[in-house]
């Protein structure tokens, strides 16, 4: 069983920046973060492997988020940059099995309590 505690978030201008991060219990061979809006499904945002570090974007936020983590911390974080009022949502960091790194939310196992960011205009 993996816990995955999230942090950061809040209220935004739209062109500013927050930062999330996601601290990990465990080690899981990939990582994600993923949002939600009123009235949405929950949809991808980014995923990164943690070995490797590989990273892969939804085109909405490629070129102004980026997802990294720390090995030492067990940390995952999401850099978002250039806000737009469409980013607002609750995001919520997960945790995946499995090799390839997926987009898909039904591969994640492990979810975060989420936390809101809101972009005003």
């Amino acid at each position: 069983q993996v816990q995955l505690v999230q942090s950061g978030g809040g209220l935004v201008q739209a062109g500013g920046s927050l930062r999330l991060s996601c601290a990990a219990s465990g080690r899981t061979p990939k990582m994600g973060w993923f949002r939600q809006a009123p009235g949405n499904e929950r949809e991808f945002v980014a995923a990164i492997t943690w070995s490797a570090g590989i990273t892969y974007y939804a085109d909405s936020v490629k070129g102004r988020f980026t997802i990294s983590r720390d090995n030492a911390k067990n940390t995952m974080y999401l850099q978002m940059n250039a806000l737009k009022p469409e980013d607002t949502a609750v995001y919520y960091c997960a945790a995946a099995n499995g090799v390839l790194i997926t987009t898909f939310r039904n591969e994640y196992v492990y979810w975060g309590q989420g936390t809101q960011v809101t972009v005003s205009s």
